[in-house]
C-alpha cells in the first residue's frame, strides 16, 4: 500500500543494478533491465549496472566497488538467490552486511506470496547495509524483480513515502528527511 505525500519533494538515488549469471549479457538481462526501466521511471539516476558470473569473489567484487564509491546509494542486486548449486549470492553479501535488514525478506515474500504462491520460498531475498550503502538481493526472474520493485522497493526507496522511506538514511538526505 502507497502512501505518498504529495507535499514532500521527491529525492532521487543513485542505484547500481548487478545481475548475477554465468549465460546472461545485457541484451539478455531482462530482470536486470526492468529494474533499470523501473528505478528511473520513478525519477532515480542507474549509478551502474553490470554483470558478475555466479562466483563469490566476483559477486563481492563488484559490489565493493560500488559500496566505495560515494555516488552509489543502492545496490540491487539480481539472480543467485535461489537453491541450485550456482546460487551464492546470500553467501557471497551476507558477510559484506554490516546490518541485516530482516523485515525485507518477510515483507518481499508476502508480496511474492500474492502472485506467485508458495513458490516465493525458492528465493533467499536479503537486504542490509554495507558501510552506508543499502543493497538489496532479488531473485534473478524478471517476474521476482517486478514483485520486489513494484510492491516494495518503488514504496521504500521513495522519500515521499510515509510515514517514512529508507532515504531519510541515505548519508546525504539524513538532515533534509529529519
Amino acid at each position: 500500500m502507497s502512501r505518498i505525500d504529495p507535499r514532500v519533494p521527491f529525492l532521487p538515488l543513485n542505484i547500481a543494478v548487478l545481475t548475477v549469471s554465468d549465460n546472461r549479457t545485457e541484451a539478455t538481462d531482462t530482470a536486470g533491465g526492468l529494474l533499470v526501466d523501473r528505478l528511473t521511471q520513478a525519477g532515480h539516476a542507474l549509478a551502474g549496472r553490470g554483470i558478475a558470473p555466479c562466483r563469490i569473489d566476483a559477486i563481492r567484487e563488484r559490489i565493493r566497488a560500488w559500496v566505495d564509491d560515494p555516488g552509489v546509494d543502492v545496490v540491487l542486486v539480481n539472480g543467485g538467490t535461489g537453491f541450485s548449486p550456482e546460487d551464492v549470492t546470500p553467501e557471497a553479501v551476507r558477510p559484506m552486511l554490516d546490518r541485516e535488514m530482516d523485515g525485507f525478506a518477510v515483507v518481499f515474500h508476502q508480496a511474492s506470496f500474492g502472485t506467485v504462491g508458495v513458490s516465493t520460498l525458492q528465493s533467499r531475498a536479503l537486504a542490509g547495509q554495507v558501510g552506508q550503502t543499502f543493497v538489496f538481493c532479488l531473485p534473478g526472474s524478471t517476474g521476482g524483480c517486478r514483485d520486489a520493485w513494484d510492491l516494495v522497493l518503488e514504496h521504500e526507496l521513495d522519500s515521499r513515502h510515509k510515514p517514512c522511506s529508507l532515504v531519510g538514511q541515505v548519508p546525504r538526505y539524513r538532515d533534509v528527511c529529519a
